[in-house]
C-alpha cells in the first residue's frame, strides 16, 4: 500500500506522493493524468487541491531528494515555496534532518526547520532562487522593455505599475491600494495573460500587493496553471523582493517581511550576496490527512478504494489564522 499525504503552506493544498517508495514510480503521462484526477474537486478526493508534489531520488550531487510541481491542469511548475516547506517537514521527518538540499527543476535549494510558527503549527525555511529579470527568463515580449521594474505597461493594464521578475517561476507584480486588491482588476489580468496571449506567452503568475507598513505586505495571486490561490510562496517572495528594489524606505533588509495573504501568513527576508538575489520563505508547513491507497490502484488512476485518515493539525493553523489581523475584506479561502 502507498500512503499519500494532503498538505498545505497557508492553504496552498498539495498532495504530497513519494516516488521513491513504489516498486515502480509513475511515468510522466501517469503523474499528469493522477495530478489532474487527484486535485480536480469532482472528480479527487478532500475537495482537490493545487496540485501535487512528486518525490523523487535527488538528480544533483549534495541533495537529499527531488521535488517536482505538478499544477492541477497537469502543467509542471520549476518551483513552489509553499510546496517546498511541506516537502521540507516530510524529508526533515523521513531522515530525521533539519538542513539540507532539495532538488529543483533548476537548481538544489537549501531548507531547514525553524520553530513552530504557533502551538502545534511547524514551520519551514525554503530558499527561493535563482533570481532573474532579462525578459527571456519569464518570458516576455511584445512590450517595449527587455526589463519591467517599476513600469507603466499599458499594454497590461491602464496606471499600473508592473515588475517582472523569475524565482524561476515567472511573476508579475504591482503594487495597488486596498480597493484594487480586493476588486476584478487581479482576475481579469491575471486570466488574460494566462490565456492566449501575445505578451506572456507561457502565461505568468500575476501578483496585486497592498504596502501595509514597514516590511509588512498583503499579496494575493492569480497563479499560472491554478488561478486564484490562497497563496503563492515564489509569488509572496517575488513580491518581497520587488517591495525592496522599488519601494527601499518601506523596507528594513535586516529584518524579515511579514507578507499576509487569503491564507495566513509567512515571513521573507531578501538576501543579495556575490551578485545574486535570493529570498527566504519561511511559513507553515501543514499535514491535513493520510491517504492510503494500493499501487495498482495508483498506476489504474483509481481513487476508488483510497482510505483516508484525519491529522488534526488543520484545527491548530485555522487558530493561528483566527489570531492574524485582517488588512481587506479577501477572507481566507477554505
Amino acid at each position: 500500500m502507498v500512503k499519500l499525504l494532503k498538505v498545505h503552506g497557508s492553504q496552498n493544498h498539495f498532495f504530497i506522493l513519494d516516488q521513491t517508495k513504489l516498486d515502480k514510480p509513475l511515468t510522466d503521462e501517469e503523474l499528469r493524468d493522477f495530478t489532474k484526477k487527484i486535485t480536480n474537486a469532482q472528480t479527487g478526493i478532500l475537495n482537490g487541491a493545487d496540485g501535487v508534489l512528486a518525490i523523487n531520488k535527488p538528480v544533483r550531487k549534495g541533495a537529499l531528494a527531488q521535488m517536482r510541481v505538478i499544477n492541477e491542469d497537469g502543467s509542471e511548475a520549476s518551483m513552489c515555496g509553499n510546496g517546498l516547506r511541506t516537502v521540507a517537514r516530510y524529508l526533515s521527518e523521513k531522515y530525521q534532518q533539519d538542513h539540507f538540499l532539495v532538488d529543483t527543476m533548476n537548481a538544489s535549494l537549501r531548507v531547514h526547520k525553524e520553530n513552530d510558527f504557533a502551538k502545534d503549527v511547524p514551520a519551514y525555511s525554503v530558499e527561493i532562487s535563482p533570481v532573474r529579470f532579462n525578459k527571456e527568463a519569464l518570458p516576455f515580449t511584445n512590450l517595449g522593455h527587455d526589463r519591467i521594474i517599476d513600469n507603466f505597461v499599458p499594454e497590461l493594464y491602464p496606471g499600473l505599475r508592473f515588475t517582472s521578475i523569475a524565482v524561476p517561476n515567472p511573476h508579475l507584480i504591482s503594487f495597488v491600494n486596498q480597493e484594487q486588491i480586493s476588486g476584478p482588476i487581479l482576475g481579469i489580468v491575471g486570466k488574460r495573460l494566462n490565456s492566449e496571449n501575445p505578451y506572456f506567452t507561457d502565461g505568468v503568475n500575476v501578483n496585486f500587493a497592498q504596502i501595509l507598513d514597514k516590511n509588512k505586505l498583503f499579496v494575493r495571486t492569480y497563479e499560472r496553471g491554478v488561478g486564484f490561490t490562497n497563496a503563492c510562496g515564489t509569488g509572496m517572495s517575488a513580491t518581497s523582493l520587488a517591495l525592496w528594489l522599488t519601494h527601499p524606505e518601506m523596507v528594513d533588509t535586516d529584518s524579515q517581511i511579514d507578507v499576509f495573504n487569503p491564507g495566513g501568513m509567512v515571513k521573507t527576508k531578501v538576501h543579495y550576496d556575490n551578485n545574486e538575489y535570493r529570498i527566504e520563505l519561511t511559513g507553515n508547513a501543514t499535514f491535513t490527512h493520510q491517504i492510503t491507497i494500493s499501487e495498482n490502484d495508483l498506476h489504474r488512476n483509481n481513487l476508488e478504494n483510497v482510505q483516508i485518515s484525519e491529522t488534526n493539525e488543520q484545527q491548530a493553523y485555522e487558530h493561528f489564522v483566527d489570531s492574524l489581523p485582517k488588512y481587506n475584506d479577501i477572507t481566507t479561502l477554505a
